[in-house]
């Protein structure tokens, strides 16, 4: 085996790669976006790494990676399963591998990490095609990992993406990937994957709040298309009422469009959620036997005073989008990608997050409604160059 350096120009999907004493932690905010909140969970979240792969070229059929991976464990629910790693060989998904981890705790009111992560471990792939290829490795959507040494029995050569659009996204949970088979089949990767484009994934499990240090970060980093699916985490933590909502999706736009002023931008509102869409949160996790459902601690009697419900949202994104007069700016109603037909043939089992069909589903519909020949994704462009700020 020959050792590989371990380089940034290996990472795709990263905003920012922090050098550690073992390797490279990738990062999905940046370092300036970090400090200017700095939250344990909001920290556990970016640097899980959804949508980030290392990329490259080569002939060998034996690849190794060593990484440092931890798992996130919140206080009081189940330690989630072993996260996956995905190997694709021109573009197509050829293997599968796991690390057994160790968790790490995170106490959402603290600002540090508790516990540590667990020892190196070593994700090999064998068997691979015995030619020149193009190889992509998939880290584990929901395990902090920290990319230590590369191995491969050929040289490798580091690929930048093959001139494809870039495609920025940001939400929630759902386009994290939560409760996906693998971080190739998240809906955004197979909606990337469909529509021939580079993925950057800013989906923050939690975090998607309209914070101004993500749309700063979006603003900063180059980019032909951009998305933003809004609503969901507004209303499970009962964040704002609609008097704030509106002027706040103003502003995050605002802020993305100071660095792509003519980029395609496509605002979408949030999937069907049944409990959420005429009911305000905040929302509360629920063990039932064994089982993890989530639940809004409100009624439907406290939709008022402007306390956001789903409802509320769409109407709102809809208004702020018609306002704005932007030719480049779109509108994708999240109900044609997951609705009420959708929920009686896959229901949601935690009742807020889609399962694998669920995730391929959306990301089959907006791979069509978003890059079809009739899209705001369709065609082709170059990247606006975002500008230098303070």
């Amino acid at each position: 085996m020959i050792d590989i350096p371990m380089t940034s120009g290996l990472v795709r999907g990263a905003l920012e790669l922090e050098r550690t004493g073992h390797g490279l932690l990738p990062h999905r905010l940046p370092a300036r976006a970090r400090a200017q909140f700095p939250d344990a969970y909001l920290a556990a979240v970016e640097a899980q790494p959804s949508g980030v792969r290392l990329a490259f070229r080569t002939r060998a059929t034996a690849v190794e990676l060593d990484v440092l991976p931890a798992k996130v464990v919140h206080p009081g629910l189940p330690e989630p399963e072993d996260g996956i790693y995905d190997l694709l060989v021109d573009g197509h998904l050829t293997g599968r591998a796991t690390a057994t981890v160790t968790g790490r705790p995170v106490r959402e009111k603290t600002a540090r990490f508790t516990g540590l992560p667990t020892p190196e471990k070593t994700v090999r792939f064998a068997g691979l095609p015995d030619r020149e290829k193009d190889v992509e490795i998939w880290l584990p959507l929901r395990e902090i990992t920290e990319l230590v040494a590369l191995r491969a029995d050929a040289p490798l050569v580091a690929t930048s993406g093959g001139g494809r659009r870039v495609w920025l996204h940001h939400g929630s949970s759902i386009s994290h990937g939560s409760a996906a088979e693998s971080p190739s089949t998240t809906w955004p990767a197979l909606a990337a994957a469909r529509g021939g484009v580079e993925l950057i994934n800013l989906g923050l499990g939690g975090n998607a709040l309209l914070d101004p240090f993500t749309a700063r970060a979006m603003r900063e980093t180059p980019a032909d298309l951009i998305s933003v699916k809004i609503g969901i985490n507004l209303v499970n933590h009962d964040l704002m009422r609609l008097r704030a909502f509106g002027p706040a999706v103003h502003g995050f736009l605002d802020t993305i469009r100071e660095g792509h002023p003519g980029t395609p931008l496509l605002v979408v509102s949030p999937i069907l959620c049944p409990f959420l869409e005429d009911t305000p949160g905040p929302i509360a996790p629920l063990l039932d036997g064994g089982r993890l459902t989530f639940r809004s601690v409100s009624t439907p009697q406290d939709a008022k005073d402007g306390r956001l419900t789903l409802t509320v949202i769409r109407d709102e994104l809809t208004r702020v989008v018609a306002r704005r007069n932007d030719p480049n700016l779109h509108y994708l109603d999240g109900r044609t990608l997951y609705g009420e037909a959708d929920y009686a043939e896959l229901p949601l089992p935690d009742e807020l997050h889609p399962d694998p069909a669920g995730h391929r589903t959306i990301g089959e519909r907006f791979a069509a409604q978003a890059f079809g020949s009739h899209g705001p994704f369709a065609g082709t462009g170059g990247q606006d160059v975002p500008v230098e700020r303070d």
